[in-house]
């Protein structure tokens, strides 16, 4: 069991799969008045076959239960965090340094212990060039940090000279690694090599690799510069340019936002008056499914880190009712909104039974367009049918009643004024501590028209 626990922790740290054989989940005088009794049955009569059984149960006894009553150590195994070498540091110092557009792009690793997300912003925030966030590291500069950017990243990766991956992997969010250019300097920090070489050789080439924790490194690259008193000297026309589609990619949204849609209420438009709704620095994001979720990405801004949990590279839809659970028990003080996309909320909604009777207060936003979108949007094309993919507008604010919660229904854009239903549901959820469920019916946009579920 220590052993199981060091290995969750170290590398890429992740679930560890023990198994527990029943029969040594009981205590010693219920398994041996067990064995003696399988040894009575077969000794009627005192056989050598008998002899042999009631042998054999006792040696397998003995052996479960060898050295039980010994006293053994229970502390935690000792996890190492392996460091990058002084002159990796190095190298990556001069190739950054030399660089005119260098971005910097952060995954889920930087919130990792022993340092955090804090001394990794901070340090990022030193360093001061232009920078992605993804998965867990998404709030990790919160809301305003100039040189943080949301849109067009896949432009500023091609036109960068030299990209910084913190993290990051070569999956299917950089497209295999097949965003970079031929000239591009590519450093892959990660604490397993395996991740931080992912596709390697086939669709791009790391100019280092270096196996190390990113809160370590970012923090020892940040101090060799200022030792050096070393200038990093990024293009300040290439940052204006990325600041303009960032401009201009927020005001596409708001208005799209305001288009017709074919029935009920905009997504994006619900998504940014939710977003007004909670402007609190005390707000945590849990979001949980598909199309619906992935236009939440666009226009909800987590205020810190550790403020947005969603279901991650493998889409594992339904986790996150688990992840609002665990978010509102571990910060009591905060509000926490689910934003839930309704083929992924059928997988969570008798979790709302165990909210209410636990009393532990959650905000579920739930967009509801009656349809599996994030793979209807890859399957009509290309197969002509949505078969499988229709779903219902379900009254899912009834069933959440059922099991004790406060159930609203929003459809029509009178439903998103400040003085209608979301805000009186926001109201009962800081007011009267409670579970509340909106279920908020959406129609359709072309706002991600082209995305695929691969």
């Amino acid at each position: 069991m220590r052993e199981a626990l060091r290995l969750s922790q170290v590398d890429v740290p992740g679930p560890v799969f023990v198994e527990l054989p029943v029969d040594i989940l009981y205590p010693y005088s219920i398994i041996s008045e067990q064995f003696t009794s399988m040894a009575r049955k077969g000794a009627r009569k005192s056989t050598l076959k008998s002899r042999i059984v009631e042998a054999y149960t006792n040696y397998s006894l003995n052996h479960i239960f060898a050295d039980a009553w010994k006293e053994h150590q229970y502390d935690p195994l000792p996890i190492t965090i392996k460091p990058a070498k002084p002159d990796e540091i190095k190298r990556v110092v001069s190739i950054i340094s030399a660089a005119k557009r260098p971005l910097v792009i952060v995954g889920s690793q930087s919130v990792l212990r022993p340092y955090g997300p804090t001394v990794v912003a901070e340090a990022i925030k030193r360093l001061g060039v232009p920078i992605f966030v993804n998965g867990s590291a998404r709030g990790l500069l919160g809301q305003d940090y100039p040189m943080q950017f949301r849109h067009a990243r896949k432009e500023a990766i091609q036109e960068a000279d030299c990209v910084l991956l913190l993290g990051a992997v070569c999956d299917f969010r950089l497209s295999y690694g097949q965003m970079f250019k031929r000239h591009t300097k590519v450093i892959s920090v990660n604490r397993s090599l395996k991740a931080g070489k992912l596709n390697a050789r086939i669709f791009w080439h790391p100019e280092v690799a270096i196996e190390s924790d990113v809160g370590t490194f970012v923090k020892d690259l940040v101090s060799t510069i200022a030792d050096g008193n070393i200038s990093l000297g990024v293009d300040k026309e290439w940052l204006k340019i990325l600041e303009r589609r960032d401009r201009e990619k927020d005001e596409s949204i708001r208005r799209m936002s305001e288009d017709a849609v074919d029935k009920h209420l905009n997504p994006l438009k619900l998504l940014m008056r939710l977003r007004d709704l909670f402007k609190e620095d005390d707000t945590i994001l849990v979001a949980d499914g598909g199309d619906f979720v992935a236009s939440a990405s666009y226009i909800m801004k987590p205020f810190g880190p550790l403020r947005w949990l969603d279901p991650g590279p493998f889409g594992t839809l339904g986790c996150g009712a688990g992840f609002a659970l665990a978010a509102k028990l571990l910060n009591p003080t905060k509000h926490v909104v689910a934003i839930m996309g309704d083929g992924a909320f059928g997988y969570s909604i008798a979790e709302i039974d165990t909210f209410v009777r636990h009393k532990v207060p959650v905000y579920w936003l739930i967009g509801n367009d009656a349809c599996w979108t994030q793979i209807a949007r890859e399957q009509v094309p290309m197969l002509g049918s949505s078969i499988g993919c229709q779903l219902a507008y379900t009254d899912y604010h009834r069933v959440a009643e059922g099991f004790g919660a406060k159930g609203f229904q929003v459809k029509e854009d009178e439903d998103l004024d400040e003085r209608r239903l979301l805000s009186e549901a926001k109201k009962d959820l800081v007011e009267g501590g409670q579970v509340v469920v909106v279920n908020s019916l959406i129609g359709k946009t072309k706002f991600r028209d082209g995305s695929i579920s691969v």
